[in-house]
């Protein structure tokens, strides 16, 4: 139990290492009226360079004018890697304008397109695979509008074909829609789960004269993990609903950087104690930063204008879900474990060593907008 434990934990360390960074995301806007399509897609400018070298000079930043030049290669590359459909009805893709935008995360080529169908749309089909043969965390982030209707979806390599129904969502479908998000962004956002472990090792464990000690029962044990569960909720649900309705904004790149920061400092206070008891202030005052984190995810994600409260509500739902499941997982096993040694040092010490390690890495890398290991290549 306690060597799959440690496994697990290299596993989850080891996974965020390879994507540091903020997620490879291009945003795919489609307009639908009668049979025409207006199509609005942001690209990274780094994610085009990576695919097709854009960079003339080697200077490491990318002009309008070098995207400019190779306008119709990157019409090429980015309208070959997406299929739109009306039923069964090619939608052949006619370029058109390309602009400049910024996004949190840096600056995006925005290509402008137009499909027409033949036919009244009642569905459209969406086959897309932009980067995914150069980059498999990449996603396509996708938002249909058709009248008042807003339909989004998370395109991946595993999910690259979507059917999209234009009737007018239900409120239900689009509560499971957000709640299902909600869900798979706690499970896939790494350096939450490695804060809310660094949280969670000592739990079981009483600090005294400098070692821990095993608590004794399993109440006062579950009693601290839900203020510890609850206050993180509270802090990261305010943030989170104040950030999505616009009331506060703040830059990508300050707080992914700070989020990495509050991972350090959590993992940081296993080894070197600070703060050994209220840790649910702690994770009230962290789950402040993370909060605008998942606020970027949503407001990526796109919000259905006619149902944005049930949206946001669904989201912090499904992510309070994701969340009790990694602490239902974790807290019997870690009481079992709590007497051994290899608990306390292994997991607890070694782990949270190792998790500052990570997390000083994602600041660096986050801080400074670059990448310091090429980890993709160092573990092939």
């Amino acid at each position: 139990m306690l060597a799959r434990l440690a496994l697990c934990l290299l596993v989850l360390v080891y996974t965020p290492v390879l994507h540091a960074h903020k997620a490879s995301d291009s945003y795919l806007t489609l307009k639908v009226a009668g049979d025409r399509i207006a199509g609005r897609w942001d690209i990274a400018l780094r994610d085009l360079d990576f695919a097709l070298g854009l960079d003339s000079d080697d200077n490491a930043e990318i002009t309008w004018g070098e995207v400019r030049r190779r306008r119709d290669a990157v019409f090429d590359y980015a309208l070959s890697r997406l299929i739109l459909s009306g039923g069964n009805q090619p939608c052949p893709l006619q370029a058109g304008d390309t602009l400049i935008d910024s996004h949190t995360d840096g600056a995006y080529a925005v290509l402008l397109f137009t499909a027409v169908c033949g036919k009244e749309l009642s569905t459209i089909g969406v086959d897309y695979s932009l980067l995914f043969d150069l980059d498999p965390q990449h996603r396509g982030l996708l938002r249909v509008e058709y009248g008042q209707a807003t339909h989004t979806a998370v395109l991946s390599p595993t999910h690259h074909n979507q059917p999209i129904e234009l009737a007018e969502v239900k409120p239900g479908a689009a509560f499971l829609q957000y709640l299902k998000e909600g869900v798979w962004h706690i499970w896939l956002g790494y350096d939450h789960i490695l804060f809310l472990l660094s949280l969670l090792f000592p739990a079981v464990l009483i600090r005294q004269d400098r070692s821990w000690r095993p608590a004794e029962q399993f109440r006062p044990v579950l009693l601290e993990v839900v203020k510890i569960v609850t206050a993180f909720t509270v802090a990261h649900s305010l943030t989170l609903s104040l950030a999505t309705l616009g009331v506060i904004e703040l830059p990508s790149r300050w707080v992914e950087s700070a989020i990495a920061a509050s991972v350090v400092l959590a993992a940081l206070n296993n080894v070197y104690p600070l703060i050994s008891k209220k840790l649910w202030l702690v994770a009230f005052g962290f789950g402040l930063i993370h909060g605008l984190g998942f606020a970027n995810v949503l407001k990526d994600l796109g919000l259905p204008n006619n149902m944005l409260i049930l949206a946001l509500l669904a989201f912090n739902l499904g992510v309070e879900i994701g969340q009790l499941a990694i602490v239902s997982a974790f807290l019997p096993a870690a009481f079992f474990l709590r007497r051994s040694w290899g608990y306390r040092q292994l997991l607890v010490h070694a782990g949270s060593v190792l998790i500052v390690f990570v997390a000083l890495i994602w600041f660096a890398e986050r801080a400074m907008n670059t990448q310091l290991v090429d980890w993709e290549s160092l573990f092939k």
